[in-house]
């Protein structure tokens, strides 16, 4: 059986990091992803977990207290921690090291906040999570900021688990999502 996003929530590490990045945005760029993925006809286990992830390399930047959003765009390479972190807690928790390897290069090509100014040419699974990511951000970075408990975290997630188990056995009714 595939490894389930709740599986991935579930796990202290993931609790840990993906609370400190916005549990709720991360559950919504998820949710993007797997419109996305079903538009596009990509898969949709891949698109979920690397949206699901995608900020879980960040740091807290903060000045005096006060959460410093000039500083974090300047500085953060969370891409890059997130990568790492991702893949390796997919490892642990018994994902397929290829498609782990897919979902962590995902991760870390969500953003060119941390390259020098150029194009970065995107796989597709990498373009759509950029693009969920994208469509969920809210200025001076508040999207990382709204509360979810851990509960309804589950319950949206255990959603997306189900809709991606039909995808994956009736490939057809990706155009109902």
């Amino acid at each position: 059986m595939a490894l389930t996003l709740v599986e991935i929530i579930e796990h202290p590490i993931a609790q840990k990091y993906l609370r400190r990045s916005g549990l709720n945005h991360a559950i919504r760029v998820a949710e993007q992803a797997l419109t996305l993925a079903s538009r596009r006809g990509l898969d949709a286990d891949l698109a979920t977990k690397a949206a699901l992830l995608h900020d879980i390399g960040h740091y807290e930047w903060y000045t005096d207290g006060t959460w410093n959003y000039e500083m974090y765009r300047k500085n953060d390479i969370h891409a890059i921690k997130g990568a790492e972190r991702a893949h390796k807690l997919l490892i642990r928790l018994g994902e397929d090291p290829a498609r782990a390897k897919e979902i962590s290069l995902a991760v870390l090509l969500h953003t060119d906040s941390y390259l020098p100014p150029g194009a970065i040419n995107r796989t597709p699974l990498q373009q759509l999570v950029h693009e969920a990511d994208t469509l969920e951000e809210q200025p001076g970075g508040l999207h990382h900021y709204e509360g979810l408990t851990q509960e309804e975290a589950v319950h949206r997630l255990a959603g997306i688990d189900a809709i991606v188990h039909r995808l994956s056995h009736f490939p057809r009714l990706a155009s109902e999502v």
